[in-house]
């Protein structure tokens, strides 16, 4: 069986020796290795750091399978998926402000957290349908969440496999009523990846250990949307020397940097410790 892995960095920077290191792992789980740029959030994005991104992947001795796929050429993968959603009555329109949010956290004393934040507090799932109807034809900013219970219900147990932790049961509860799209980011993290993970024949997700959580939710969109579960496998996390996460902001950690100061695509392997 093909094993097809991917590394997908978005263009918000230059990249640093921790993506350097997960460009590696990625190619080397894999007998298909392919590079997608995660480029939906317009407001950060770049196209300078997209050339780059993949400058520096060719400099440091990756070949991957062309065309790369940019997630801004794909909306209407995403807006169908989330119609597919809709359809079934998963998902709802949420008006609030993050000021709304956290004064009804306030309010309430206590919020639990999931790994991206304080959870919703579930203010605008109980709107009226007239109520929401209003609103959306005003023309109202709004997020679409996901009715997660009710896409608990329809899914039942789910699992996932890391090649490192082993059999997981998805716990999708944990991150409440997640966003799956807003109106100046057409589709979350969560739904994006989803999609194109599955349109892309990816059987095995390589990313770091921080976004071992989000593989709860992603499963349960799998379920929800007919896609057969890939592999998964969460790898370490570099650090500076104060055991710092490499950061977009260490300007003196990209490979741009390196690379003007006269750094050989051997001395990055070695600086990030892999011998593979």
């Amino acid at each position: 069986m093909e094993r097809v892995t991917r590394f997908a960095p978005s263009p918000t920077g230059h990249l640093h020796l921790g993506h350097a290191y997960s460009a590696l792992f990625a190619e080397a789980q894999g007998t298909r290795f392919l590079v997608r740029i995660e480029d939906i959030d317009t407001a950060r994005c770049r196209p300078e750091f997209d050339e780059a991104i993949l400058d520096d992947l060719a400099w440091l001795g990756l070949a991957w399978e062309t065309p790369v796929r940019r997630q801004s050429a794909h909306m209407d993968d995403y807006a169908g998926a989330l119609n597919a959603l809709a359809a079934r009555d998963l998902l709802y329109p949420c008006f609030c402000t993050r000021k709304d949010i956290q004064a009804e956290i306030t309010a309430a004393g206590y919020a639990p957290h999931s790994p991206d934040g304080p959870v919703y507090p579930g203010i605008c799932r109980n709107l009226s349908s007239a109520e929401r109807n209003e609103r959306l034809a005003t023309g109202a900013p709004h997020a679409l969440r996901l009715k997660m219970d009710k896409a608990i219900a329809v899914t039942a147990t789910l699992t996932w496999h890391d090649a490192e932790a082993g059999l997981q049961q998805a716990r999708p509860e944990i991150f409440g009523d997640v966003v799956l799209a807003r109106k100046d980011t057409p589709a979350s993290y969560h739904l994006a990846v989803t999609v194109d993970d599955h349109l892309q024949g990816v059987t095995i997700v390589t990313r770091g250990q921080d976004l071992f959580e989000a593989s709860h939710v992603h499963r349960l969109l799998q379920a929800l949307l007919g896609y057969e579960a890939p592999a998964y496998n969460h790898h370490k996390l570099l650090t500076d020397a104060q055991g710092k996460r490499f950061a977009k902001r260490d300007k003196a950690q990209t490979l741009q940097s390196l690379r003007a100061a006269g750094h050989t695509p051997a001395d990055v392997r070695a600086m990030v410790g892999w011998e593979a």
